[in-house]
This record gives C-alpha cells, structure tokens and sequence, in this order.
C-alpha cells in the first residue's frame, strides 16, 4: 500500500522560508508525476507544483521565482522550498502521486496535508 507522509508545515512571518516534504512509502511501478497542492479555506484544491522522473518542473505563477520542487530518489521524497512566503500562502499543502500501475491503471495518492500558515 502506497503512503504519502508530509511533514515541514507550520506558522511563518511573511518574508519567510518553510520546506515540506513527502516521504513516499509503499511498491509503486512507474510515476508519472509528482507533485504539491495546497487548499485555503472556501477555495478550491491548487497544483503548486509538479515534477516528473525527468526532473521536469511546473509551477503554479503565483509561486514562480519563489518555490523550488525537488526530489531525493534514495530517500523516496519530494521536497517543497518555499522562500519569501506571503500571507495569500495559508493553506494545507497535500502531496500526489500519480502512477501507472504494472496492470496499466492510472493510480493517485494523497497525503495528510500539512498546515502552513503565514503571518503578516
């Protein structure tokens, strides 16, 4: 069974730096991608960002210049560098994971979600 587990959230002043990371446990065939959401409260679930096994990269354009994605692949994690954090930053972040199974299954996973809050 595949496990997602963030861990790195908490309480910021603006201006501020907080990492998150997702440790990824569990047998998984072949990702497709990877990648951070975050949720604020009466708003829809976003994609922060994404990276594929080919390192390639996507952000969300209010989070370029100032969120790096990256991944450790002999510690099975997914890392989320956030510098100069704003207020409109507060939200829960979930890590996903999206893979194709051996039988050719799409599959999606989420994690907890961690709690980022900025202050002003």
């Amino acid at each position: 069974q595949v496990q997602l587990v963030e861990s790195g959230g908490g309480l910021v002043q603006a201006g501020g730096s907080l990492r998150l990371s997702c440790a990824v446990s569990g047998s998984i065939f072949s990702i497709n991608v990877m990648g951070w959401y975050r949720q604020a409260p009466g708003k829809q679930r976003e994609l922060v960002a994404s990276i594929t096994p080919s390192v390639r990269t996507n952000y969300a354009d209010s989070v370029k210049g100032r969120f790096t994605i990256s991944r450790d692949n002999a510690k099975n994690t997914v890392y989320l560098q956030m510098n100069s954090l704003k207020p409109e930053d507060t939200a829960v972040y979930y890590c996903n994971l999206d893979e194709t199974s051996r039988l050719g299954a799409r599959l999606v996973y989420w994690g907890q979600g961690t709690q980022v809050t900025v202050s002003s």
